[in-house]
């Protein structure tokens, strides 16, 4: 069945025409592992991870291979045989048999052409390395149309919400979206209704880049409402499925999305969302991932903020309100850097340890700084009469 779903001539021409390729069989085993699993599917990640695509392929689909790996003779090293291995395997062969169609992986790699969609491999430059976060569950491969290097871009933010969104909770996604989009953040997010597309929409608008992963093949536009913002995603941004072409968009793949969605940014922001909202998924694999996680708020009233309130009253959530605020949250200094600032190395040292939120005192501050008490003293003594911190009862903050 392996030598099948590899060996067949149209296949490996499709493969040839759609990309150059060194290793051209582990190429092609992670397009058939592509086809035959569901998103995250953590039996064949482990798997590959430990044999490579190829083997793991071999080891899945031929019983001689499971065999000699058993005994040591040709696998090596050899996947867990534990009884609850064993069952799991067993599970996922019931699972992948029934997609290991050699015209199934054909007609991925046909349908990637048709449309300009790029295959791309972790062990391709343009990878994204934050998806490697999500270990075993991380995708075999990805299709992209658009600008791949957006995918490893230093600076992004993924930002969500709820597709019933609230005139409120666009607007404040445009506006955060927009400004970050503006200063050159890739903006990333589904592509849905509501939140998703406000946000795109803003980055583009500002001439800024923004990537959608979609929940089915690159090749279909989902919602069908949106096609042609699709259209202007693909010419200035990206958009990405973990799905090969042709596949359909369904409940379990937008859930499975969001944590690709959680892991290309560098921070999460949910704008608005109900009591059960899907992007609480995504806040979840976010926090999962220890990716800094902010929510908007909004009226008390309101139950398209509910879900925002939730996640900073029982997730730790930060309260963003601001484009200068998610910009911390992502570990950027917000403070105005005057002229003297920057070139007087001490101060702009002072200002990266400082907050504009939380008060810090004298000590924490010469130790994130890297000054000695005294000395920190001095600055920050400078500074405050200069209006750019104050001090409290709890310490000192950057002031505006």
């Amino acid at each position: 069945m392996m030598d099948v779903l590899l060996g067949d001539a149209e296949t490996r021409r499709a493969l040839r025409a759609l990309r150059p390729v060194e290793d051209f069989e582990g190429a092609l085993a992670r397009v058939a592992w592509n086809v035959v699993t569901e998103p995250g599917d953590g039996v064949a990640g482990a798997l590959i991870a430990q044999l490579g695509a190829e083997q793991a392929l071999r080891f899945a689909f031929e019983p001689a291979a499971r065999a000699s790996a058993a005994s040591g003779s040709r696998l090596e090293p050899a996947p867990p045989v534990t009884e609850r291995a064993e069952r799991a395997l067993a599970e996922a062969r019931a699972r992948w048999r029934p997609r290991s169609d050699p015209r199934a992986v054909r007609d991925a790699l046909r349908g990637a052409a048709d449309v300009a969609a790029r295959l791309l491999l972790p062990d391709d430059p343009e990878w994204p390395r934050g998806i490697d976060d999500l270990g075993a569950h991380a995708p075999t491969a990805l299709w992209v149309r658009g600008d791949v290097a957006l995918l490893g871009a230093a600076r992004s933010i993924s930002v969500v919400g709820a597709r019933a969104a609230t005139a409120y909770g666009e607007t404040v996604a445009a506006e955060l979206a927009g400004d970050l989009a503006g200063d050159g953040t890739v903006v990333v997010s589904g592509g849905a209704y509501g939140i998703d597309g406000a946000a795109h929409r803003a980055a583009l608008g500002v001439g800024g880049s923004t990537v959608a992963f979609l929940a089915g093949g690159v090749d279909r536009a989902y919602p069908a409402g949106h096609q042609q913002l699709f259209g202007r995603i693909r010419d200035s941004g990206a958009v990405v499925s973990e799905l090969p072409c042709g596949a359909a968009p369904t409940k379990w793949r937008f859930l499975s999305r969001n944590r690709l969605i959680a892991a290309l940014g560098s921070a999460t922001v949910v704008v608005e969302a109900g009591w059960r909202s899907g992007s609480l998924n995504t806040a979840g694999h976010a926090a999962a991932l220890g990716r800094p996680l902010g929510a908007v708020p909004g009226p008390i009233t309101s139950a398209a903020s509910a879900g925002c309130h939730r996640l900073m009253r029982e997730y730790d959530a930060r309260c963003v309100t601001s484009a200068a605020e998610v910009r911390e949250l992502m570990g950027e200094s917000t403070a105005p850097m005057e002229q003297e600032d920057r070139e007087n190395p001490e101060r702009l040292r002072m200002l990266d340890a400082l907050s504009s939120r939380a008060a810090r005192d004298v000590g924490e501050l010469a130790r994130r700084a890297g000054f000695s008490v005294e000395q920190a003293s001095a600055i920050l003594g400078l500074m405050s009469s200069e209006g750019i911190v104050v001090r409290d009862s709890s310490g000192w903050r950057r002031t505006g």
